[in-house]
């Protein structure tokens, strides 16, 4: 990918930030709330992908959100189905990359938001003379542990159930108009 990007071919890729947190070290007792496609890697790969993202080689970050009902994950591990409920844990996952170094902040924020918009061709992600309001207000520093009963998604089939992370979405507004306001909440 990076040598096809450095020929000026316009190729892109991204990742979902599952897979730069989890490997195949996590599917050890088959967990299928672990069950993705792709399927999960070895330490070395999850390490790869960190690097092309914060080369730039990955444009885009996402969560591949993939909510199902319980019985969807209450089986033998191939055969339930694959996904991870990521929608509510991507912010937070995604913040915890810029504290661990991978990538600065500003740069994690562009995989996030006008990185993807571009890539598909779209005038949004950022803000500036006829764009889109769209924005997402966060608290980075808003601590919460993932919960079942916390995730918003319909579905709860996380991995990362039991994880104390930092970032909360405070406000989303859509074409300006806030859609969202986060409940506030008893901190752990």
């Amino acid at each position: 990918m990076a040598r096809a990007q450095a020929e000026g071919l316009s190729v892109t890729a991204d990742t979902a930030v599952h897979h730069l947190y989890l490997s195949e070290i996590d599917l050890s007792g088959f967990d299928s709330r672990c069950h993705v496609r792709p399927p999960l890697r070895g330490p070395r790969d999850r390490d790869a992908l960190r690097a092309g993202l914060a080369e730039g080689v990955l444009g885009a970050l996402c969560s591949d959100h993939q909510p199902h009902e319980p019985d969807a994950k209450q089986a033998p591990f191939g055969d339930t189905e694959p996904g991870i409920s990521g929608l509510d844990t991507l912010l937070a996952l995604s913040l915890r990359l810029a504290r661990d170094g991978v990538l600065p902040l500003p740069a994690l924020l562009a995989r996030l938001t006008w990185g993807p918009a571009r890539i598909l061709g779209l005038d949004s992600g950022h803000l500036g003379p006829g764009a889109p309001a769209d924005l997402c207000i966060f608290d980075p520093d808003a601590e919460w542990r993932v919960e079942a009963d916390a995730l918003r998604s319909r579905g709860h089939n996380s991995p990362f159930l039991g994880w104390e992370l930092h970032g909360q979405v405070t406000h989303t507004l859509l074409e300006g108009q806030v859609v969202h306001v986060r409940e506030a909440r008893r901190s752990k």
